[in-house]
């Protein structure tokens, strides 16, 4: 196959080799692959036509001379998932999960290790050396443990103890350095240099940004499967690409493919980059908002997520910047506490349960819909970028779990008795408050159901019409009614002045929810008689969710 590696600062070329990692005119380690790409623009297209959906489908793109497809875990090809209730819920219906967690050790870094193992494999490479937070050190070790080649895995004493093990159930030698990241990787670079040792280099390895630029491509395809193709070329692009960043690769890489396409003829546009980063550590947001061409430093990381924990990102902000300038993207921080509440949030609505560094993907995803820099209308694409397994026990918070002791006597017999319907009044007991849905769309309810759900512990009543919304609430007598305005038999002004006419349910407090757009008329009817007016789409909105809280203590 057909490439060769330029340098991005002189353009020298120049051959590629594994270990060849500085340009050789002018010393420069940040170098990348360029490819035929007139031919490729004229060939490749048939040939896709015939491949499965996985990353070797792009062959002719990645510096590979002779790919030994053999290595293969099954990497790439994961699915993109529309969010239909997150859609409902943010008022933003094109919103679709890149689900990374489906590769081999599940996470995206199984990309990176793939191609860059297949590389040192081709090249007669034996022994490796890498740092990471966890997952790079993962995909490595089992892409490793394939292809005979030995790994030395430097990781920070955060690193979780479970993940020090997987890393080390494949063979790998496990170094644990306490201290940050940044220093983790000095001590890994100096092993290396010591040794004469291969060592992966993050962003500047050039297999790891290729391996990424994957992910643009099958992207492209999948959007195109569900959207049709674009007026003026074969593939179609989202409005915007979102993902969790530390040292920035991932982006960065991805970017790469989506100007590899342009360049092709195969889209006519390219992305905006929302990149995301721990509010705890987050360099090049605070850099980026300052209008600065080189990245600050964060010394001492203050976040829990320590996948994202890098204090020093060096070039790689630069690269990003200009990225997100280019396509009139931005950078965004989100605390943890809104990433471990966005992981909550994705499980229960959609049933994918990521990792913390996903989550502030998602917390970013959150805060600029609410900003409305996203759009309404715009299509996104979220990386989640890998799977939580484990799930750590400070995400989950206090009360996850509830314990039943059976008593010795009906452990022996199959029959209930009293005690044992006892204990299980235990697990579901009829003292958290009511809520009653009133409203006629089924999707509707079944959003406000989850999102509810994924706030805390409710019993929870639905009613699909107002006439039957008012006898429901009148035989149950709920703590809170969340009710639509536009509904047949009965409309909800006619279910609030009912309400409000009986002692018995005239303090029962009432939150609208209704997509309509409100006349002063209507505004002045519902004067005084509900708690709270809140627009359909807006739901994840704080005010929302503390207005519940506040009504039913």
């Amino acid at each position: 196959m057909t490439f060769i590696i330029k340098c991005v600062d002189c353009g020298h070329n120049a051959p590629y080799y594994p270990t060849s990692t500085n340009c050789p005119k002018c010393n420069s380690q940040w170098r990348e692959a360029e490819y035929d790409y007139e031919a490729l623009a004229k060939t490749l297209p048939a040939k896709l036509a015939t491949r499965p959906m996985n990353l070797w489908r792009y062959r002719e793109l990645l510096p590979l001379r002779n790919p030994n497809i053999s290595l293969s875990l099954g990497e790439g090809g994961s699915p993109l998932i529309r969010a239909v209730n997150l859609g409902m819920m943010l008022g933003c219906p094109n919103i679709y999960i890149k689900d990374e967690r489906q590769g081999p050790t599940a996470s995206f870094k199984d990309r990176q290790a793939a191609v860059t193992v297949a590389a040192l494999k081709e090249a007669g490479i034996t022994e490796m050396v890498a740092a990471s937070t966890g997952n790079v050190a993962i995909s490595y070790s089992a892409y490793a443990a394939r292809a005979g080649i030995k790994l030395w895995a430097f990781v920070t004493s955060l690193v979780p103890a479970v993940k020090m093990r997987e890393i080390a159930l494949y063979g790998s030698q496990v170094i644990k350095i306490t201290g940050s990241y940044d220093e983790c990787k000095q001590v890994a670079s100096e092993f290396a240099r010591q040794r004469g040792l291969y060592q992966d280099m993050g962003a500047r390895t050039i297999t790891s940004i290729e391996a990424m630029k994957t992910i643009a491509f099958e992207i492209a395809e999948q959007i195109t499967a569900i959207q049709g193709a674009g007026e003026n070329t074969p593939l179609r692009t989202p409005d915007w690409y979102v993902q969790a960043i530390s040292g920035g690769m991932g982006p960065i890489g991805i970017y790469k493919g989506f100007r590899e396409m342009q360049q092709m003829g195969w889209v006519d546009r390219i992305p905006a980059f929302a990149s995301i980063q721990a509010e705890g550590c987050a360099p090049m947001v605070t850099s980026w908002k300052k209008g600065m061409e080189k990245s600050e430093k964060v010394v001492s990381p203050k976040t829990r997520i320590e996948t994202l924990a890098t204090g020093d990102p060096g070039r790689s902000y630069e690269f990003l910047r200009k990225i997100t300038d280019d396509t009139k993207g931005v950078f965004e921080s989100a605390p943890d506490e809104d990433a471990f509440r966005a992981m909550h949030v994705l499980a229960k609505m959609e049933g994918i349960s990521a990792e913390p560094a996903a989550g502030v993907a998602f917390a970013g995803l959150f805060k600029l819909i609410r900003a409305g820099i996203i759009k309404p209308s715009d299509t996104v694409v979220v990386n989640c970028t890998g799977h939580t397994m484990p799930a750590d026990a400070s995400i989950l918070g206090e009360n996850w779990s509830r314990d039943i002791t059976i008593p010795a006597k009906e452990r022996e017999d199959s029959t209930p008795r009293e005690g044992l319907l006892s204990a299980l009044t235990q697990v579901a007991p009829e003292r958290f408050p009511k809520i009653a849905i009133v409203e006629d769309t089924t999707e509707a309810r079944r959003l406000i159901r989850r999102i509810l759900q994924s706030q805390g512990n409710f019993t929870i009543l639905e009613a699909t019409n107002g006439r039957e919304g008012l006898e429901l609430i009148q035989r149950e007598l709920p703590d809170l009614v969340i009710l639509d305005l536009m509904m047949p038999e009965m409309d909800g002004f006619a279910v609030i002045e009912a309400l409000r006419s009986k002692q018995e349910t005239a303090t029962i407090p009432v939150i609208v929810a209704t997509a309509k757009e409100l006349t002063p008329d209507e505004k002045n009817r519902l004067g005084g008689q509900i708690q709270s007016l809140m627009q359909k789409g807006d739901f994840l909105n704080d005010e929302f969710l503390e207005e519940v809280k506040s009504l039913i203590k």
